[in-house]
């Protein structure tokens, strides 16, 4: 037999195996992969949870901005959003996803935003399971109107809440605008 070192291992080519070493190589490359992949696993399943909300803030805004340039008030030529509606079902589902029972977005709101069920790509019809409920709140100023979005979802079933908002108005410079940005309050919650 022939002396390699006091560290290595002769195989019998007969009897294939694993040494100590690969065997500790291995180990650490998976660990590794696993360190990596486990947080980034673990984010795209925390981040998938805005989907809902952020498509779903974005076609209420798109289809509130396009109601008012038909719906403008003679008086003082602003334009009208439709008329506040309330969380939409009314308790958002805790710790799971939902589906609504026949009939939850016949509100004439939602029938005037085209919520939920959109051409800009975001729609649930009333059986299918969203873990998010939908409110609209408008209002009409001196020389101003202007709507908030807001989803409101349980996602982890603890009774807190996570709420994102979208605000737009209109002004008779402006015209109809969806405001930039997204108020966040407890996206992890």
């Amino acid at each position: 037999m022939k002396n390699v070192g006091p560290r290595a291992t002769i195989r019998n080519a007969s009897s294939p195996g694993f040494t100590v070493m690969e065997l500790a190589v291995a180990v650490a490359v998976l660990g590794s992969t696993l360190a990596v992949a486990i947080p980034t696993f673990v984010r795209d399943m925390k981040s998938s949870r805005f989907v809902e909300p952020t498509l779903g803030l974005t076609a209420i805004a798109e289809g509130a901005v396009a109601y008012a340039g038909g719906h403008g008030t003679q008086a003082t030529l602003i334009l009208a959003y439709p008329r506040s509606v309330g969380l939409t079902p009314s308790t958002p589902p805790r710790g799971r996803l939902a589906a609504d029972p026949p009939g939850t977005w016949s509100d004439p709101t939602w029938q005037a935003l085209h919520f939920p069920t959109t051409t800009s790509g975001f729609a649930f019809a009333d059986d299918d399971p969203h873990a998010f409920s939908f409110a609209f709140e408008s209002a009409l100023a001196n020389a101003r109107s202007s709507f908030i979005a807001r989803a409101c979802g349980d996602l982890d079933g603890d009774g807190a809440r996570s709420t994102f908002e979208v605000r737009g108005h209109d002004t008779q410079s402006e015209g109809a605008v969806i405001e930039p940005g997204m108020y966040v309050e407890a996206p992890l919650e």
